[in-house]
């Protein structure tokens, strides 16, 4: 009786086993519109990271900012996997190699104690991270010729110009007042207003995308003057929730136009 309760149990294990590996994998296969979102968010994360690299840095809640950080270097990590093992053209793949070793390269310096030298390479690093895994967007939203994956990609690089207009003005509270950190900044502010008003007048628009870019549009407005008059100084925690709050709200707006996609 025994024998016969045992065998029976490992052959519905063997069974549940296999009916399980399909279900596995299909969640693994993503679609191209989630690729451009992953790969997007990664352009994210490269200036997360660094923000949170002069928050911590510069004593400026520091446990968050830490946590933050952390969290990101582990997010990129997941991303990275994720798009080496889906992704299926040459060109993407090779870009994809030259993140990896980027971002090794990154993580290690970010994991020291911060100092005025390793700020100044974090910030070199971060800028050249953003440029390859930008390429990586641009690359698979080519290959998907979808006009959905350009307003996706639009979308989710606002996510990153938020963090990076955090970077630019910390890294200016910290010290670095030169005019090329001061031109990057307000080139930042201009690339997140013309893209905050190029969805928002996209006819594909549902109301909670349009509810939700209407709450952005309110807390860009409310904190943007403190970016703008930058040489008087500011305030680097109510920068730091807004520009959070508003790197959340785009993450859901980008969310919802690759669902737009997937309902078709």
């Amino acid at each position: 009786m025994y024998y016969f309760t045992l065998r029976t149990v490992t052959l519905l294990t063997v069974f549940m086993i296999i009916a399980f590996v399909p279900h596995v994998q299909a969640v693994e296969s993503i679609s191209m519109s989630e690729l451009v979102n992953r790969a997007g968010m990664q352009r994210m994360l490269s200036q997360r990271i660094a923000k949170a690299y002069f928050y911590s840095g510069n004593n400026i809640s520091v446990q968050e900012n830490t946590l933050q950080m952390k969290m990101a270097l582990e997010r990129f990590t997941r991303n990275h996997a994720l798009l080496k093992a889906n992704v299926q053209d040459s060109k993407t793949k090779e870009l994809l190699s030259v993140v990896e070793s980027t971002f090794s390269e990154y993580r290690d310096l970010i994991k020291k104690n911060y100092s005025k030298e390793n700020a100044t390479r974090v910030l070199k690093l971060s800028d050249t991270l953003l440029e390859v895994s930008h390429s990586v967007v641009l690359n698979l939203e080519k290959v998907s010729g979808s006009s959905i994956d350009h307003i996706i990609n639009t979308s989710g690089k606002q996510r990153m110009l938020s963090q990076q207009v955090a970077k630019f003005y910390i890294a200016y509270q910290a010290g670095f007042r030169d005019d090329k950190n001061i031109h990057n900044l307000k080139k930042s502010i201009e690339e997140f207003q013309s893209g905050l008003k190029k969805l928002m007048e996209e006819e594909r628009n549902n109301r909670e995308i349009k509810s939700l870019l209407d709450k952005i549009e309110k807390e860009w407005n409310r904190i943007s003057p403190y970016f703008l008059k930058i040489r008087e100084g500011g305030l680097p925690l109510m920068v730091l929730m807004a520009t959070d709050e508003m790197t959340k709200l785009s993450d859901r707006v980008t969310k919802l136009y690759v669902e737009e996609i997937a309902s078709k």
